[in-house]
């Protein structure tokens, strides 16, 4: 796999553990990271303990902040891409992001109590 030079300043969009971002390359420390400064919030965090996905009832339930503006991640280099697009307002983003986030898992209680009914109706067909 060829790597991928990041001179400073290059914007990027990059993941970061369950987030996605909008920054600029600080560093490239090294063939396989470089520093990140955070400008802007493309997807919020994934909250829970993602080694057991979607089970509310872990031991440690995780809860994930967005990274913060202007911070400095050390994000793995097959996360990051070159970005050439507007850089959004970081709180704007940020709210953006958390909206959507909430809104796809309201869609999932809505899919799953709409299951939990389809299951109720077959319940009924099975006896």
């Amino acid at each position: 796999m060829e790597s991928f030079a990041y001179e400073p300043g290059t914007r990027v969009r990059a993941s970061y553990k369950t987030g996605e971002y909008i920054g600029e390359v600080v560093e490239q420390t090294s063939n396989a990271k470089a520093a990140v400064k955070i400008l802007a919030v493309v997807k919020h965090p994934t909250q829970g303990d993602l080694h057991t996905n979607m089970d509310p009832d872990v031991a440690f339930f995780h809860q994930r902040r967005a990274l913060a503006y202007q911070e400095i991640a050390l994000i793995p280099l097959n996360t990051v891409r070159p970005y050439s697009g507007p850089v959004p307002d970081y709180k704007e983003s940020l709210h953006s992001a958390l909206q959507r986030q909430e809104e796809e898992l309201r869609r999932m209680i809505r899919w799953a109590e709409r299951c939990l009914h389809e299951l109720e109706l077959l319940k009924g067909e099975y006896n």
